[in-house]
This record gives structure tokens, sequence and C-alpha cells, in this order.
């Protein structure tokens, strides 16, 4: 076993890399979080000198064990391992938070050494539990999963919720190492230094824990090699600011850049500690017993099989488009919040259990297990709760995006079509948060083919895809071999003699083609437009349909008046001189009721549109 003189080395390395950072003239205006660092130096040095398998040089090697730093405020010192490891050049480290650098204030999938952003605290472990799950049950390989949390993110609810899951589904390969150095940002942790108390808690959700002193490396050593049965949190006492007289166990120095003197103090007392600076550490190679896996050209082996004019709702031909293409592609993975009856996903897990994730009454936790289930390329995941509920996790979908993860995540009973349970289940703001993920795609199929090409070209898209369904039964519209791209509309009625161009999704396209016939008895005719997709929108399709039809357009959703198909055809065609424009939507708190009542309340039924359609030919002026 290496001595501790290595590891004092490893540790002395890596603190002075990130001390050396501190001198640098303009990082005075940066957050790097010394003290932060310097309590986890020893921990650092030990995960990736002495217990982590990996290959240096191929940091995305799926053998690799994996490393999450949740904590992502420390970056500099994961930084600073993989210059004492030789992958970074120490001049990459003093670049860092610079424009040109990929070296950013907080860890980022940029380097190849991590997987998944971090910085928005609580998230690590969860992602960590999806990177574990897949290692235990779909890989069936050996590398292990380590994830460093501070003290401060043990009060987020998330870290509970990943604690439970790892527990019930023994992930024995997963060890959490808590960083109790008992400072928060502006007051201490509320445990302080009580580590007994962080070992209750742990035990309680049925994890092995250890109290160590964080900052000794044999007792670091030890606790790691422990044999494991379940998961296990490593609970190391520490001092924050370690290393640094002035700033030792002390408040008021969260994310303070040290004075030129007072680092170049702390650099020569840790240079003299020094005994063999040329010996370097290399860690142990990794076991190569992860499977290769495929993920390009996921496709349905067959059309949809589907006739015109058959009843079925969105949600089902959610859940059968998805078992289907799990039965081609063995790392097709779905997972569900405990609604797997509502959302259809049941269909899945009844034809391939053995890949299918049940997440519970968490949907935080979900979508992180998503996003570490699909790191490193190993699945294809799916993961489906109800449309509201997805609102409760959106900063775990914002760091997705930013993590550049591919998931993909269906949102069932949106809209007013959950009509009884009332507003508290009504998914009117779905939209609206998607959009605004930079790297989202939303799919609104509008009947089981569209649903069932969404899946399909959901497997085979870049970011976080968005599949809206929906409870009630609607009719087939498209034949089974009709063609379906991201950012195509589909133009589903339409005739030389059209005046208004109506848009609708979902259940509103459906009552955009009731109003359609409706008004054909009045010699009224209107061209009807399926977006499929609202993130891209096919805003050539909209607007060129729309000059057709002099400038006339009507959207109805069934969503919040905010954020939703409206505003994104809006968007795309307020440049348009002379269009005449009317949005119709959820424009107030909804109740519990009969869909048909509520789309009419709020004025997105077919006799609303009927009546939008008669006024806006009557008007003369063009808004």
């Amino acid at each position: 076993m290496r001595n501790r003189l290595q590891f004092s080395l490893a540790h002395y390395n890596i603190n002075i890399c990130f001390f050396s950072l501190q001198k640098r003239k303009d990082m005075k205006n940066h957050n790097v979080h010394p003290t932060s660092c310097c309590s986890v130096a020893e921990i650092m040095s030990v995960l990736f000198f002495h217990s982590m398998k990996y290959r240096p040089d191929d940091p995305k090697n799926p053998n690799n064990d994996r490393f999450i730093l949740s904590k992502g405020h420390a970056a500099p010192v994961l930084y600073s391992v993989w210059v004492e490891i030789g992958f970074l050049k120490e001049s990459e480290l003093m670049s860092m938070c610079q424009l040109d650098s990929t070296l950013e204030g907080h860890p980022t999938p940029k380097q190849q050494f991590v997987d998944v952003a971090t910085g928005s605290l609580g998230q690590g472990l969860g992602v960590a539990c999806g990177m574990a799950y897949t290692a235990k049950y779909f890989d069936k390989s050996s590398y292990r999963v380590y994830c460093l949390l501070g003290d401060g993110e043990m009060s987020e609810g998330a870290v509970w919720e990943a604690m439970a899951f790892a527990s019930y589904y023994q992930l024995d390969n997963l060890l959490a190492i808590l960083d109790i150095n008992r400072l928060g940002q502006s007051d201490p942790a509320p445990l302080q230094h009580h580590v007994e108390k962080y070992q209750r808690r742990c035990e309680a959700f049925g994890w092995h824990a250890i109290i160590v002193d964080g900052h000794s490396v044999e007792e670091l050593c030890k606790a790691m090699s422990q044999p494991r049965h379940q998961p296990t949190a490593i609970i190391a006492k520490t001092i924050k600011g370690k290393g640094i007289p002035v700033a030792e166990d002390k408040m008021g120095w969260h994310g303070k850049v040290l004075s030129k003197d007072m680092a170049e103090s702390v650099l020569r007392d840790l240079q003299s500690r020094i005994l063999n600076s040329n010996k370097r550490m290399y860690p142990t190679s990794p076991t190569e017993d992860a499977p290769p896996v495929s993920l390009r050209n996921v496709r349905m082996p067959s059309a949809p099989n589907y006739k015109p004019g058959e009843k079925i709702a969105t949600c089902k031909g959610y859940g059968m488009a998805v078992a289907k293409l799990g039965r081609y592609n063995e790392r097709v993975v779905a997972m569900d919040v405990d609604t797997k009856n509502f959302t259809c996903s049941e269909i899945f897990k009844n034809e391939h259990p053995n890949r299918f994730i049940e997440c519970y009454s968490a949907e935080q936790n979900m979508v992180s297990v998503a996003t570490g289930c699909a790191a490193r390329e190993r699945n294809i995941v799916f993961a489906s709760g109800l449309a509201t509920f997805f609102t409760r996790a959106y900063d775990q979908l914002r760091m997705a995006a930013i993590s550049d993860s591919n998931i993909n995540l269906c949102g069932s009973h949106c809209g007013l079509s959950d009509g009884e349970d009332g507003p508290a289940h009504m998914g009117l703001e779905d939209m609206a948060i998607f959009r605004a993920i930079p790297t989202a795609t939303i799919f609104y199929p509008s009947d089981a083919v569209s649903t069932e090409k969404a899946v399909e070209l959901a497997a085979n898209t870049k970011g976080v895809c968005y599949i809206r369904t929906a409870r009630p039964e609607t009719a087939i519209i498209y034949n089974s071999n009709e063609d379906f791209h991201v950012g195509q509309a589909k133009v589903v009625c339409q005739s030389k003699e059209d005046q208004v161009t109506v848009i609708g999704a979902g259940m509103t396209l459906h009552e955009a083609l009731a109003a359609a016939e409706q008004l054909k008895k009045e010699r009224i005719y209107i061209r009807v437009i399926d977006p499929f997709t609202i993130k891209p929108l096919d805003a050539k399709t909209i607007i060129d349909h729309v000059r057709a039809t002099r400038g006339r357009v009507i959207t109805v959703e069934d969503h919040y008046y905010e954020g939703g198909l409206g505003e994104a055809v809006c968007s795309a065609i307020v440049n348009e001189p002379g269009f005449t424009f009317q949005r119709l939507a959820v424009t107030h708190i909804p109740r519990s009721g009969k869909m048909c009542d509520l789309l009419k309340i709020h004025g997105i039924d077919r006799d609303s549109i009927t009546q939008v359609v008669r006024k806006m030919l009557s008007m003369t002026v063009k808004l």
C-alpha cells in the first residue's frame, strides 16, 4: 500500500496548484473558493491516487470509475488534481475563468474529465445514483461511482431523495464523501461539526456511514477500502481553510481570494513540507468489463400500427412507442415517479422489467437519475411523470442542459385534460419552462401516430427532449406512413378558399379540426396547422400559410397564455407586416370540472374558435 508520504505529496501538490492560481493578478474578482478547496485536499488525493481506478489519459473510458464534485464551487481542487495527474498543464489552470478557457468557475463537460455540470448544490448525488444504477444493473460492470458533497448542500431535499433511492436499490458501488467543514457561505452549517448526527441520519436512510478525520490520509484510505454491501457515506470532519492560518475555521472567507502576500506565504509553507518533489503517483487501471454500447441511429423496426379514426390517448401512444423501441435496442431504459399507470410507461415496465426504474414520488431525483443514466452515452433514457410536476424539477432540468445531457422526458395529463383533478394536477406551465431551456426540443404530438414518431425522433435528438401528452382518447389523424421531422409542421386541413390559419396542438388541434367542419357549413374555410414541435417551431411553414390566408392567424392552446404555443408563433411572425394575430389560451387558474366544460369556459374549444374566426373576418382594421 502506498505510504502516507506519497499521499501527502499529492495533496501538497494539489494545494500548490490552486494556491498558485490565487496569485494571478486578475483573480481578485473571481470566486475560486480557496477555503472550500483546502478542506478536501487530502480527500481528493486519496480518491484519485488510491481508491479510484481509471485511465488518466482517457477520462471518458467507460471502464473508469466515475467522480462527481457535487460541491462544484471547489472546482479549482478538481482541476489541480488533473494537473497533478498530468492531463492538464499548469498553464491551463492559470487560465481558469477566462473567456477562452475550458476551466469554468464550476465544473462543466467542456472538460473530458467532467461528466455533468455541478454548482447548483444538492444535485450531484442523484446523478451519481443514475451512474451507479447503470453500472450495477445495466452494464453489470465493476466500475464504482464516487460523489463528494459539502455539508451546506446536505440541507437540500434532493440529497435525501437520492439517499433513499440508493438505499432502496442497494447501490453498493456508490460511495459518498461528506466534507463536514462546519462553515457555510454566510453562516455555519446547521449541524456544524456534529458528525455523529450526520452518521445517524445517513444510517436512517439505509447507508453504511463511517466517521473519519478528513485530513488523515490513513483514516481515509482505510474507510475507502472497506468492503461494501450497501451504499457508503464517509463523513469526513474537516477544517475549512485548512493550511491558511488567517482563514482556518473562520467565517467570512467563503469564495474570497487570498492576497498575493498571503498566497505566497502559504505556498512557501507547503513547499517546505515536501521531501521528494520528483515523485509522481499514478492511479490503478480499471477492469475492462464495461460492455460496448452504440446509441446511434436508433429506429423503430416498423411503421405505427394504427387506423385512421381509431381513438387512443397520446399518453398510451407514448407507452406503446417506448416499449416498441425497447424491443430493438437493449439500451433503451425508462423511469417514472409512481405515475406509470397514468403516463402508460407501465407498458414498458411490463415488457422490459429489468430496464425500468421506479423513482417513486421524487421528480427532482428522477431527472438527476436520468442524467446519470445517460452520462457517457450509456443509455437512451425516457423519464415520465405528470406534466405539471416537472416544474418541481426545473433546476435539475436546467443543469441537465448545462451538462449537455441527452435525456427524454414525457409530461402526461397536460393542460385542462386532467379536468376533475383540478389545477394542482393541470400542466399549464410546462411548455414555458422547457422553451426557456436552450438545448430543449419540445414535441407536442396530437395523435398516437405522431406520438410514436416523436419518441423515435427524441431518441436520436441531442439535448433535453420533452414530449407533451394528454389523457383523453383522440382520433388518429395521420396515416402510418406519414413522415415527421423535428421543426417541421403539418398542414392537416386546407383549401384554396381558406381565409384564416388556425394553429393548434394536442387537444386543441382536434378542436380546430372540429371548428373547421362547423365553419364549412357557413362557407367559411380555415387552414389548420399542427406544429408538431413547439421548439424548434416551423416558422417558414407558418408564415407561408398565414400569408396565403391574407395574414390572418389564430393560435389555440391548452396552456397558460404566457410562454406557450402562442408566444412561440408570435416570436416567429413578429417582423411580418400586415398580419392579424389572435391568441386563445388559458388566461387564469382553472378549477375542477369536465374537460369539455373547462375548454369552453377558458375559450379554447371549437365554438370559441369559430367565434374568433367570424370576428376576425368581420374586422376591417388589422392589428
